[in-house]
């Protein structure tokens, strides 16, 4: 007897084929899962760096501005009284950082925050490990009209 095109012998070969095709989508999905999650905890440190560089460029030396004035419009800003406003920043709000760091030229502070963040499925594209998220945020002290 003759083999007919669609024979028996061709049986099941689309199976492979569509179970690879599954898996590639779903590895796709838990991807896109993953990359939201990551772009989530990455807005959330930059909140929290930027609201604290906010409060640090708030924070003028108070001992410069009675002693001479203000100088060139701006408030001036030492790195104590930066870090200082940083520190209380953070520890106003619910902000679990792992390191932070906060310098001043005098008129424009630049605070850097980082945070370990376990994200969704980061067991299978991460091996486990923890994502480091870093920002950085930079604010000028107020300008007097």
């Amino acid at each position: 007897m003759r083999e007919t095109v669609g024979s028996t012998s061709e049986r099941g070969s689309s199976l492979p084929l569509a179970l690879v095709c599954w898996l590639v989508a779903a590895l796709m999905a838990l991807g896109a899962v993953a990359a939201s999650d990551a772009f989530l905890e990455q807005r959330s440190v930059q909140g929290i760096c930027d609201s604290a560089a906010l409060a640090a460029a708030n924070a003028a030396d108070e001992a410069v501005v009675y002693r001479s004035g203000i100088d060139g419009g701006t408030l001036p800003l030492t790195r104590a009284g930066a870090q200082a406003a940083v520190a209380d920043s953070l520890a106003a709000g619910d902000s679990a950082l792992d390191s932070w760091s906060a310098d001043t030229d005098g008129a424009e502070v630049t605070v850097t925050c980082t945070r370990d963040v376990d994200i969704a499925f980061g067991w299978l594209f991460l091996g486990g490990r923890p994502l480091e998220r870093t920002a950085v945020a930079s604010a000028r002290a107020p300008i007097v009209p």
